[in-house]
């Protein structure tokens, strides 16, 4: 499984279709910044798993998308920052060294 590059505000509303057949999770990426650096590789080392769909937003190229997914979802902007959608909503946001796979994992699944 791969990232699904995530570049118009239209994947939004697409994201939250997709959440109710299954989990989708947006990692909002720093391209500028080593712990953005390092939580996206934690994550790729852990493997993307096949029953959830990630998405990776450039917050240096995308900043104002980054701020629709705030208001769209509810959640304050943080970078990086990984939010899981369920059933059209955030329902689990962590930033910096919290983010981890086993937790997005037992989110996905409760």
């Amino acid at each position: 499984m791969s990232w699904i590059s995530l570049q118009v505000p239209d994947q939004l509303q697409t994201i939250a279709e997709l959440s109710v057949a299954r989990p989708q999770v947006i990692f909002k990426h720093s391209t500028r910044c080593n712990i953005s650096s390092l939580a996206l590789q934690r994550l790729q080392r852990s493997g993307l798993p096949s029953h959830i769909d990630f998405y990776l937003l450039d917050l240096i190229q995308h900043r104002q998308l980054s701020n629709q997914i705030a208001e769209h979802f509810g959640v304050w902007h943080e970078s990086p920052q990984v939010l899981l959608i369920k059933n059209g909503e955030c329902v689990y946001d962590e930033s910096h060294m919290g983010i981890s796979m086993d937790e997005l994992l037992e989110q996905a699944a409760t």
